[in-house]
């Protein structure tokens, strides 16, 4: 018994040793939340320090879009730091237009780590008429010309499964760009190109 205390003693020491000497946040350690597992790092409200929304209306489920998006200012992020403080510039200035709260429901970092918004089961503001029906995903960056890196494009197809298969995204759903929603150059022309390639995209120009 007591081998077994000290065992366990020294586990907690090194896992305290670890958050605190090495940074490790919970979500670097365990790549899950609220009972489900992500392919990726991911990255909670209360860890880029969101404040609390204002406006949350249910999502109904599954959507049958998914809505992709890039932030073209703030420009792209590639450390864990420089994601949250994007993350907060966001939402403060989506709240100074009234949305009250970051628009989208999920953003993406250069090195492919995801970052809460609205998540699954709440509408977001980020595509006009089209957001009841739809998961806004946000490329952090500006994407008109330059090529988002590949672990951002990898993990946003990863995120879009897990939505698929927690019920949150159809299975049949369709795959779109921002411009295609409303009048805009989101999400420029080299990420809506790429898109374009990806299983599920239409090129559907939606009204509603």
């Amino acid at each position: 018994m007591t081998n077994i205390l000290s065992y366990l003693t020294l586990i907690n020491v090194i896992n305290v040793h670890f958050y605190f000497v090495h940074g490790f946040r919970k979500s670097e350690l365990d790549s899950s939340y609220n009972g489900l597992s992500y392919p990726f790092q991911y990255f909670t409200r209360d860890e880029w320090e969101a404040d609390p929304p204002t406006n949350v209306r249910p999502l109904t489920k599954p959507v049958p879009y998914v809505v992709i998006h890039h932030t073209y200012i703030p420009s792209a992020c590639n450390t864990t730091e420089k994601c949250f403080r994007a993350m907060r510039s966001m939402q403060n200035y989506h709240n100074s237009l009234g949305w009250g709260d970051i628009g989208y429901n999920y953003c993406v970092g250069s090195m492919g780590d995801v970052f809460e918004g609205r998540g699954w089961n709440n509408v977001g503001v980020h595509a006009g008429r089209a957001n009841n029906f739809s998961i806004g995903i946000c490329l952090i960056g500006d994407w008109r010309v330059a090529t988002p890196p590949e672990p951002m494009l990898e993990t946003t197809k990863k995120l879009i499964s897990v939505g698929v298969e927690n019920g949150s995204i159809s299975p049949v759903y369709k795959l779109v760009g921002h411009k295609q929603t409303m009048t805009t150059e989101c999400p420029g022309s080299a990420l809506a190109n790429i898109i374009s390639t990806w299983d599920h995209y239409t090129k559907e120009i939606l009204k509603f």
